[in-house]
């Protein structure tokens, strides 16, 4: 089977997880090879998410490197086989690949969390909305990838309203609730799109006002995307020069604390409400 010329960021992971299982138990690429009747390149290329390997490879893999943990074994396997092809593969050539992947992540999570300081999730931002922010890239967009961005942003919504949605959990700060992107009209519209949001049984959203004063992670953007088991946990964060993400242990416990630590300070689900309530009305 031909090597993958671009794997996906679930594909390198898969690979990766595999690799740190073989380097635990010890084992070179080239014993792991022997056992799949291949040699040292088909694991490196299995490692890298070049080749598929199937999910009854990876539980071969797996018990061979002595894996305890039969959930992340099963996880694992679930992840395997050639890409499938998910609504975002039709922007494939037009908008980045870390786009695509972060589509890919928030339809394989199991929980979704999000806090935001300067600006509205993603997933709950409206079409208006959604176009004044991709107008103020630097460089400036030409109109044809505006309106890809932001149906892609849209569409990537459909996460919350499937049949079984995962949960969804977002700390949004009160700067990003009174920036008025697109006057405050949208605004406005914007605001009782989140309000409306908030009824749904899948998504709780709290607030934290500029009353609140310094809490950690204060200025940060983070997404933490809940795998199946604990150790496929993924954070994305946004940078200038695009989506980055991480998975290390100790990265992920930074980020769960940090998300702990600003429900923290945030106002209660009610109190929320009421408080963005209060914005849109004197807008």
């Amino acid at each position: 089977m031909a090597p993958r010329t671009t794997p996906t960021a679930r594909q390198q992971r898969l690979g990766a997880e595999l690799r740190k299982l073989r380097d635990r138990s010890g084992m070179s690429a080239r014993e792991a090879g022997a056992l799949l009747g291949g040699d040292q390149a088909r694991i490196s290329n299995i490692e890298t998410g070049r080749t598929p390997v199937s999910a009854e490879r990876v539980q071969t893999l797996a018990r061979n490197y002595d894996c305890p943990d039969e959930s992340l074994i099963a996880a694992l396997a679930a992840m395997t086989g050639e890409r499938r092809d998910g609504w975002w593969e039709e922007y494939r050539g037009i908008l980045s690949p870390g786009l695509l992947d972060l589509a890919e992540l928030e339809h394989h999570s199991v929980h979704l969390r999000t806090a935001q300081t300067a600006s509205l999730p993603g997933l709950l931002q409206t079409h208006d909305h959604a176009r004044v922010v991709f107008q103020q890239g630097v460089p400036a967009l030409p109109p044809p990838e505006v309106e890809h961005r932001v149906s892609f942003r849209i569409k990537r919504q459909a996460v919350l309203y499937q049949e079984s949605p995962p949960p969804y959990e977002a700390v949004i700060h009160e700067a990003a609730l009174r920036m008025q992107f697109g006057g405050p009209a949208v605004t406005k519209a914007q605001l009782r799109h989140i309000l409306e949001m908030s009824e749904r049984d899948c998504v709780t959203i709290r607030v934290i006002p500029f009353t609140a004063g310094a809490y950690p992670g204060s200025g940060q953007t983070i997404f933490y995307s809940h795998g199946p088991v604990q150790q496929l946990d993924t954070v994305q964060l946004d940078q200038s020069h695009g989506t980055v993400l991480l998975d290390a242990e100790a990265q992920l416990a930074k980020y769960r604390t940090l998300l702990h630590r600003m429900e923290a300070v945030a106002l209660t689900l009610d109190e929320s409400r009421k408080f963005i309530h209060s914005i849109a009305r004197d807008l």
